[in-house]
């Protein structure tokens, strides 16, 4: 039996999982939590890469290996390859006006749209590489190599890691904001712009299913990919199909033949991990809207969906805009969460809990709305991540989003499409291997358009005024 292993670095774990190479059944797996925060020293990653792999029985035996990691984190390394500061991830907004300035310097947000399909916004590392020469010019001057959370952790599992065999793919490349997915260039001019300096040297962009490296075990290592681009591999997805994910952030995204190109920033032109593009639509407020929900009323999950599914569609009015930790989709990086509607008949916790569900609901609900913008069709929708082990979710997204929900069995779907891309290495050919998908549950709901209506309404009175380019929702 022929082993590969997918690796998933994420936001607030890394997750290994050790797969069959011919079926995708997954042998074993481990996992390790990364400290908190919205800066991390990348040692804390291999750390828990090494913990999780640990748990997992080792990888000694597996052929191939290929890490999924989460996008945007900046990683500068200094001439002889150390850390130069923490890297900053995505979701730490401190670059927002960083990422006002590079709009406006280079003439507007159209020239990022046709430049690289990418309009900055805190979370992307050209913000954060301003934010970085504004701030912080010593550490700038310092950084001889800039790289992303899996390009970084890859290069470490190397026999030789000399800053030249640095290696990214398109799919994390795409989303840096100097990177063009439909040329497969970068525009080093966009990244001298934010850094106010010369470029420093960046990975070289692998193939889909290039051979990149070697470990010392001599397990084969695939190029990577982004967290989302990786989901998206092992989902299987194919044109028409759009994944709503439902984690620490919002996700809506599918694949598409064609890059997007939009102006307005809602739509990100990312690539996919096989050489197409993967329109995308990220939001910073997920799953923890649910949290924090809970934690205000004082009950756990399964108390929240029992609330939840107890009141009525709409909450009679009651509103919970998401915005809980600034916005991304708006780009509101200092707007805050907030509740319209609430009267003596909606202040229960029952309404509450249901206008949580509702709020995150309608905000991704947006997001394919963008997404049809920008002329992808939707056939149908897949739902997935933890959000999505949310009975409530389940049963109240096919009524918010109007379309039929399939949910796929949970599963580490980012550290299963890395291990698909490792076997694909290892196995070689235009598509990667077809492997086993597991059991599809589908959820279906008269919609109810009267929700989304309602927070239309309201969506737009959350305070966004700090920052100065203003966006604009659809609905």
């Amino acid at each position: 039996m022929t082993l590969v292993a997918g690796i998933d670095s994420s936001t607030q774990s890394c997750k290994v999982v050790v797969c069959e190479a011919d079926t995708g059944a997954v042998v074993r797996e481990g996992r390790a939590p990364h400290p908190p925060g919205t800066a991390v020293d990348p040692l804390e990653w291999r750390a828990a890469f090494e913990r999780a792999c640990s748990e997992a029985g080792g990888l000694d035996d597996v052929a191939a290996i290929s890490v999924g990691a989460q996008q945007h984190g900046m990683v500068c390394l200094d001439a002889g390859g150390d850390v130069v500061r923490d890297a900053l991830l995505w979701n730490d907004t401190r670059s927002a006006t960083a990422a006002v300035d590079l709009v406006v310097e280079a003439g507007g947000a159209a020239v990022w749209a046709d430049a690289v399909g990418v309009v900055p916004l805190a979370a992307v590392t050209v913000a954060k590489a301003r934010w970085l020469a504004d701030h912080e010019p010593g550490n700038a001057d310092r950084t001889a190599a800039l790289c992303l959370p899996h390009d970084w952790l890859t290069w470490t599992m190397r026999t030789d890691r000399d800053l030249d065999r640095l290696i990214t793919d398109r799919s994390d490349a795409s989303g840096t904001g100097y990177f063009d997915a439909s040329t497969n260039t970068y525009r080093h001019e966009l990244l001298e712009l934010a850094l106010r300096r010369p470029s420093p040297l960046l990975p070289r962009v692998a193939g889909p299913a290039e051979r990149v490296g070697e470990t010392s075990s001599g397990a084969l290592l695939g190029p990577g990919a982004g967290d989302n681009a990786a989901g998206a591999l092992a989902l299987g997805v194919r044109e028409g199909d759009v994944v709503v994910s439902i984690g620490t952030s919002g996700v809506v995204c599918a694949v598409s033949s064609t890059p997007a190109r939009d102006a307005d920033g809602y739509v990100a032109g990312f690539a996919d991990a096989t050489g197409r593009h993967l329109p995308l639509v990220c939001t910073l407020n997920g799953a923890r809207v649910l949290d924090a929900t809970a934690t205000m009323l004082g009950v756990d999950h399964a108390e929240l969906t029992r609330l939840a599914l107890s009141a009525p569609p709409g909450s009679e009015g009651l509103v919970l805009i998401p915005y809980l930790e600034g916005e991304r989709t708006p780009n509101r990086p200092g707007a805050t969460g907030a509740l319209h509607g609430l009267r003596l008949g909606t202040a229960t916790p029952a309404h509450l809990a249901r206008a949580a569900f509702e709020g995150l609901l309608c905000s991704l609900a947006d997001g394919i709305d963008h997404i049809r913008v920008q002329g992808t069709e939707v056939r149908r929708v897949l739902l997935v991540g933890g959000g999505a082990r949310s009975r409530a979710v389940c049963e109240l997204a096919p009524a918010v989003l109007g379309v039929p929900v399939d949910v796929p069995e949970p599963g580490e779907y980012v550290a299963r499409g890395a291990a698909r891309q490792a076997a694909w290495v290892l196995r070689g050919g235009d598509e990667p291997p077809a492997w086993e998908s597991g059991a599809t549950r589908r959820y279906e709901a008269d919609p109810t358009p009267h929700v989304r209506e309602r927070y239309a309404e309201v969506r737009d009175l959350t305070d966004g005024s700090d920052i100065a380019l203003e966006s604009r929702s659809v609905g």
